[in-house]
């Protein structure tokens, strides 16, 4: 099992992450590429939060194939268009994580290669056969 560190001289975590992950000798790794708010008919909804809820969904099938869940996650990183749309993504965040908490990395960008698209999310797992 992957182990939080939360060193005493860190400030502690502005939310439900952790400052580093210890992954354990032998442990398989899956690492996701970054998944955009887009079903597979192609429709892309305007709201940043229905965009985060079908990143996390494609993120957990991408786990699912290396029979792996969120609680194997031990990174996310993820990029949001506007800084207002932080809250409306962490909530939808935070209720896809559990305990341990992964690391994780949230950074507001110019764009991606749509317009439309408001955030993206890829993760790194790690699960001990």
């Amino acid at each position: 099992m992957a182990r939080p560190l939360f060193p005493a001289s860190v400030r502690p975590p502005f939310g439900r992450y952790s400052h580093g992950i210890e992954v354990p000798p032998g442990a398989r790794l899956v690492v996701t590429s970054g998944q955009l708010g887009v079903r597979p008919d192609e429709t892309v909804p305007d709201d940043v939060s229905a965009q985060a809820e079908i990143c996390f969904a494609a993120v957990a099938a991408i786990l699912a194939e290396a029979d792996m869940t969120f609680a194997d996650v031990i990174r996310i990183n993820a990029f949001v268009t506007r800084r207002e749309d932080f809250p409306a993504y962490m909530a939808v965040r935070d209720r896809w994580v559990s305990d341990p908490f992964p690391a994780s990395t949230l950074v507001i960008v110019g764009g991606f290669t749509r317009p439309e698209f408001k955030v993206e999310v890829e993760v790194t797992a790690a699960k001990v056969p």
